[in-house]
């Protein structure tokens, strides 16, 4: 199923955070794509990452956003970008709650 949706970021400085990496360093600007690219792919269909089984969602997730579902897309260089898909009436909203490295995401997935 392909469902469009409106991107939307967690929170302020989550969105302030991502706009910095614009001029920041190469490696900095590089992940900025990516995200962009990702961003873009979810605001096509809210469905094109991969869902993260209920059981192993961090429970600051739940605690902070009151997710009821996280989704991640894998980027280049290990890095990881997780959102949470919600309805807002008759739209879709996918939430950025976050990026991070491939060793940041196993210690908070608990791998």
């Amino acid at each position: 199923m392909k469902l469009p949706s409106n991107i939307r970021f967690a929170d302020s400085k989550l969105k302030e955070k991502f706009y910095s990496l614009e001029n920041g360093t190469k490696e900095d600007q590089g992940l900025f794509k990516a995200i962009n690219k990702a961003l873009d792919s979810i605001e096509e269909n809210s469905f094109c990452g991969m869902q993260i089984p209920k059981r192993i969602v961090p429970k600051e997730y739940w605690k902070k956003y009151k997710v009821k579902n996280l989704w991640k897309i894998n980027l280049p260089n290990g890095w990881r970008l997780l959102y949470s898909i919600v309805d807002d009436e008759i739209i879709v909203v996918s939430i950025i709650l976050d990026w991070l490295s491939h060793k940041e995401y196993e210690n908070k997935m608990k791998y």
